[in-house]
């Protein structure tokens, strides 16, 4: 692709001969206030121009946080500025892979989840994304005026269920269960299925014995199932 030093030709639709996603510029996924501070951004100027699919991991390995707009000016965030440059790159979706499936980088693992997001088809995203929910690294999301903790697995889950993620509107993915009825889906089969099932003949006991013979409450400490993430650092927002 051509890299003009002025980007903001790249959004007159007028003559667009590149990629289509969904019949439309990819650009154009992401609503115009988001886009014209993107492009205006010292960040996307700096740091953004020239890059292609290679150089792009460059920049993505070096994110200490996901977000959308943030402080009183609302900021394009990193993150977002490295979105934007995927959907004017559509790169091969073998490389799109790459980056999802590579272990080290968990921020460039979840900038692929959100461009699949952005511009797969449903029965894809679902196939693609759901493994990563087995990902329990933190992540740093940077809110308007503040930072938070989260998790892949949350972001993900975030992507797979709400309309709106790192201030951009999503289109309307399918209700999974829709999908499973339309047979387009396997149902899911959840990897804590078996211990659900042995929770819940536990709870028809209404108590079981530990090592010492002593009753416990079944979930009495609020951790009995789990889902990988590690409360007692909760606080951390360091990102490891």
């Amino acid at each position: 692709m051509a890299h003009q030093a002025d980007e903001k030709r790249m959004l007159d639709d007028r003559g667009y001969t590149g990629t289509l996603i969904r019949g439309a510029n990819p650009l154009l996924l992401f609503e115009k206030p988001v886009r014209d501070r993107i492009v205006e951004s010292m960040y996307w100027k700096e740091q953004c121009f020239g890059l292609n699919a290679a150089t792009l991991c460059d920049r993505a390995v070096e994110l200490e946080n996901i977000g959308g707009i943030y402080g009183a000016a609302q900021k394009p965030s990193k993150f977002l500025c490295l979105a934007f440059k995927l959907l004017q790159l559509t790169p091969e979706r073998d490389i799109v892979l790459h980056y999802l499936r590579q272990e080290e980088w968990k921020y460039l693992r979840a900038l692929a989840a959100f461009y699949i997001r952005l511009c797969w088809q449903p029965k894809e995203i679902f196939e693609t994304l759901e493994p990563f929910l087995a990902d329990y690294r933190k992540l740093k999301r940077r809110a308007r005026e503040s930072f938070s903790l989260t998790y892949v697995d949350q972001f993900v889950d975030d992507l797979l269920t709400k309309d709106r993620v790192c201030a951009t509107s999503l289109w309307k993915l399918p209700a999974r269960t829709q999908l499973e009825d339309l047979d387009v889906l396997e149902p899911r089969i959840s990897p804590l299925g078996e211990e659900l099932e042995d929770v819940d003949a536990d709870r028809q006991d209404g108590r079981m014995e530990d090592d010492s013979g002593s009753d416990v409450e079944v979930l009495g400490d609020g951790h009995g199932l789990g889902n990988g993430h590690d409360h007692d650092n909760d606080a951390d927002v360091d990102g490891d």
